[in-house]
């Protein structure tokens, strides 16, 4: 994880698609140990007539103690920033209420500390968000133990269905992947076309 903040805003656009379809956006990448994507966007293009979806990621990165419902982050008790690649912390837990400590120097990693297994995600936090966006979940994370996470920003688009925004992916996509691509070599702001034909077959080219 690099320690430099950055932005990369992406836009993708169509026009007379000629059929309906769903863009889903997650992020993915070398990631030892088990962890799940998590659903980042997903956005409706229509048939006829123009249709767009924007996407800000910014590289502040941050750990959470998320709430799930049914398979859906919808929530996080506990959030804190970290520094890149250079900075850990430790959840804790005391009268029923979770905190995690000032980021400290060395390996990006958070300790559970929470005397009981716990859910973690990785996320970013995006201009005018409350709470940080989650990109990966670690589930059942022991006591004692410690997640350390080697992430880099490759993100993946998928047209697919029955997905939604937060969703844990527990199992693989059910789609060819479209578009892959590693955001930190991404200019600031890039637009992409999104194209199908009558053969089936999608595309997602610069525009």
């Amino acid at each position: 994880m690099s320690t430099e903040v950055y932005v990369r805003n992406l836009i993708f656009q169509s026009n007379n698609l000629g059929k309906e379809s769903d863009l889903l956006l997650t992020f993915d990448g070398p990631m030892p140990g088990d962890h799940y994507p998590v659903v980042w966007r997903v956005s409706t293009f229509g048939k006829d007539g123009a249709y767009q979806m924007r996407a800000t990621y910014r590289s502040q990165h941050a750990f959470t103690k998320p709430l799930v419902e049914g398979g859906i982050i919808v929530d996080a008790a506990a959030a804190v920033d970290i520094n890149g690649a250079r900075q850990q912390t430790t959840l804790t837990k005391a009268d029923n209420r979770f905190k995690f400590s000032t980021p400290v120097e060395g390996t990006a990693a958070v300790i559970n500390d929470a005397g009981e297994a716990v859910g973690l995600t990785l996320g970013f936090n995006a201009a005018g968000k409350s709470l940080p966006t989650p990109m990966l979940y670690f589930g059942d994370v022991r006591n004692g133990s410690k997640v350390t996470p080697q992430f880099y920003p490759r993100l993946r688009a998928y047209v697919t269905s029955g997905y939604r925004e937060a969703e844990i992916l527990r199992g693989e996509i059910a789609a060819p992947t479209l578009w892959d691509q590693n955001l930190a070599a991404l200019d600031e702001t890039t637009t992409w076309n999104l194209t199908w034909d009558t053969t089936g077959r999608y595309r997602i080219t610069p525009a």
